[in-house]
């Protein structure tokens, strides 16, 4: 006696790709369907608020302008936004629905990429919240011209500077697929530069082109930046952005699915 037993296979070779926009769009949703990341989008929202209020509250109306304002935020939003970057890339590794997102989209670049979209996008977001905040800030600071001293190239320093933060957390999430370990990371390495440079002279001397934090100071200066400070600020990104998201991307591409 013998059985037949029937072999039905599925094609799906015709089928198109997740549209780039739909991954992006998922990425997005992601960040706003966790309690942490609604308390930290809830976090910087309000801590920015905070910040121009206090400025407000303790400055002449000399000197409420949109530009001191905007410069007020960048702060709060400097040390927010990195984790938002991390929390984007290492939320899924901590939970363990990679698996399931990789068998939904097979390309992890294609993941990465979307999540590095994203990332921008929200950056993008706190940018127009805060100059939103400074522009009602400096329409009530009774300043006789509020919008003094800020030009297009202000707006174009203070967006280099917050994406800069957040890709910075992309990549720092990437390079260690775990939320603890990423934002440690991203906060005392700074600290531990500056203590060893003061006993390094060596190493002082060359800070512009190896910290992130001083290669960014002269986005603070009023005029425009000299050729050499950009050079200083594409050598600390290449340092602190692109290398570390480069190995992340690796590790992600080799890294086991469990």
């Amino acid at each position: 006696m013998s059985a037949t037993t029937a072999s039905h296979t599925l094609d799906v070779s015709g089928t198109s790709r997740t549209p780039f926009t739909r991954l992006v769009s998922v990425e997005l949703r992601k960040m706003a369907d966790t309690k942490a990341g609604i308390w930290l989008l809830a976090a910087i929202a309000l801590i920015t608020v905070a910040i121009v209020v206090i400025v407000f509250l303790n400055t002449d109306a000399s000197d409420r302008t949109f530009f001191n304002f905007m410069g007020a935020t960048a702060t709060p939003q400097g040390f927010l936004l990195p984790v938002l970057g991390i929390l984007l890339v290492t939320s899924e590794w901590n939970q363990r629905t990679t698996l399931t997102t990789f068998t939904l989209e097979p390309s992890r670049v294609r993941v990465v990429a979307a999540k590095t979209v994203a990332a921008t996008i929200f950056g993008l977001g706190a940018i127009v919240v805060a100059c939103l905040i400074a522009l009602a800030a400096a329409l009530l600071g009774g300043a006789e011209d509020p919008f003094r001293d800020i030009g297009a190239d202000d707006f174009g320093k203070f967006a280099i500077l917050q994406l800069i933060a957040v890709l910075q957390g992309v990549a720092f999430g990437l390079l260690f697929l775990n939320s603890a370990a990423a934002i440690v990371a991203y906060f005392v390495l700074p600290i531990a530069f500056s203590v060893i440079s003061q006993f390094w002279q060596a190493l002082n001397d060359i800070a512009a082109w190896v910290d992130l934090s001083t290669a960014q100071i002269p986005l603070f200066n009023d005029g425009g930046m000299s050729g050499e400070e950009w050079a200083q600020l594409g050598s600390v990104t290449m340092l602190w952005i692109v290398l570390p998201f480069a190995v992340g991307l690796w590790r992600v591409l080799r890294s086991e699915m469990k």
